[in-house]
């Protein structure tokens, strides 16, 4: 096959293609059928469990693993970024995390209370893959569009992403509602199967598609790992020689690790603190939830892009942290389903386009450079160890404080920050 040029419409829809693809791991493991399972698998009635010979509240547990998960892919994807643009073949490793994640998602079909230390083995690896291979995934982004395309082209992949998950999750609904007891944790398990083969097989379109890499004719050597390192060394400096971008990162790493961390603990929040009438209508209500935040995400990661482009990238954000702190604060009083719904509503309108927005404007501020997977690395590490502090202080505080409503309310003290430190960026 020939290789397609930079902006051509088919390459551009391959890329953007492998968030339809993987996306169906964000909203049935991390957001809606595995916290419902676990939460079934682990009820509020009895929330503790022994695990490495400590006693864990659940939600607390699975926030720590979330966070150590983070933490691995954080120290990983340097490495493996710059031995990937070394090698010429990034390609390479971006399947082999999301082969990694895709058949995690399907071992998680033996998650029980009996089998806990392989299905929490499969939660980490599931996350480890996903993260994965979205360092190269999103270093792919200046390689094939041009600077005009991306912000577009960036709302486009998250868009896709939303409407294929919601596909699949609705499949899973179909399957799930209406049983009752073990048959229906036996139909969320199948839906963990599900969500592994569609993460695997439409990926194989992206693939097809996507370049190896830029063009090296270095072989693997024992010097490998050290080169790596000094490529990171390398972009380390031009990083932080550039002063706009320097205290763009900054910005992201604080307000990314409060969103990141309301969209992983959401659901686990809506099955632990809402006040549900039973069973089936705690299964119901999250899922119509998520349905709902997934859906308005497609709407605000457009209105999102078309307000960067009439007040630019920066302003847009400001203003997008200030409602992330408002919902923050407002989530603690939230214990009635029609206010949990209400809440989801918000979270869609700015969950896609703080997350679309944030990866284009960093693209944006990079310099001409073939290093892209290296530059990435620097954005995806910010993001990743954002998350292991705030995932970390999560359950640190839903631990000792024994509800989840104190550690959300605290999360808006980061958007706050994320504002103050986003005006003192470059406007434009």
């Amino acid at each position: 096959m020939r290789k397609l040029k930079k902006g051509d419409s088919k390459l551009l829809n391959a890329w953007a293609f492998y968030d339809w693809a993987n996306s169906v791991y964000s909203l049935v493991i991390s957001s809606s059928i595995f916290p419902l399972y676990f939460g079934f698998v682990f009820p509020k009635e009895n929330p503790t469990l022994l695990f490495l010979g400590t006693e864990f509240k659940s939600t607390a547990l699975i926030s720590y693993v979330t966070a150590f998960a983070f933490l691995t892919v954080a120290v990983l994807s340097p490495l493996l970024s710059g031995i990937a643009d070394y090698v010429g073949n990034k390609k390479r490793f971006m399947q082999f995390f999301c082969y990694l994640g895709a058949f995690s998602c399907i071992g998680l079909y033996w998650f029980s209370k009996e089998n806990v230390y392989f299905g929490i083995s499969c939660f980490y690896f599931g996350l480890i893959g996903f993260w994965g291979s979205i360092v190269y995934y999103n270093s792919y982004l200046p390689d094939i569009a041009y600077n005009d395309q991306q912000d577009n082209l960036s709302a486009k992949g998250y868009s896709l992403g939303y409407i294929g998950s919601v596909v699949l999750l609705l499949f899973c609904l179909y399957l799930i509602l209406g049983k009752e007891g073990e048959e229906a944790k036996k139909a969320m398990r199948l839906s963990f199967v599900l969500t592994g083969i569609w993460w695997f097989l439409f990926s194989q379109y992206t693939f097809y598609y996507l370049p190896k890499g830029n063009k090296s004719n270095n072989k693997v050597s024992t010097k490998i790992l050290l080169n790596g390192f000094k490529e990171l060394v390398k972009v380390q400096k031009q990083l932080f020689n550039n002063i706009v971008l320097k205290k763009y990162l900054i910005a992201f790493f604080v307000y990314s690790m409060a969103v990141q961390t309301v969209m992983l603990v959401a659901t686990y929040f809506g099955e632990q603190e809402i006040n549900w009438a039973s069973d089936s209508e705690k299964t119901r209500g999250l899922i119509v939830s998520i349905l709902v935040i997934q859906l308005v995400a497609v709407l605000g990661a457009y209105i999102t892009s078309a307000m960067a482009k009439i007040y630019g990238n920066i302003k847009t954000l400001l203003v997008i942290n200030i409602i992330w702190a408002v919902i923050c604060v407002f989530a603690f009083f939230v214990s009635e389903p029609i206010h949990f719904y209400a809440t989801a509503g918000f979270v869609g309108l700015v969950m896609g386009g703080i997350q679309s927005l944030s990866r284009s404007t960093y693209s944006k501020f990079l310099p001409e450079t073939q290093d892209t997977a290296s530059y990435f690395s620097f954005y995806d590490v910010a993001e990743k160890i954002g998350i292991v502090i705030g995932m970390g202080i999560f359950a640190t505080i839903d631990q000792i404080s024994g509800s989840m409503r104190n550690a959300i309310v605290f999360l808006a003290l980061f958007f706050i920050s994320g504002v103050f430190l986003l005006t003192r960026v470059h406007k434009k």
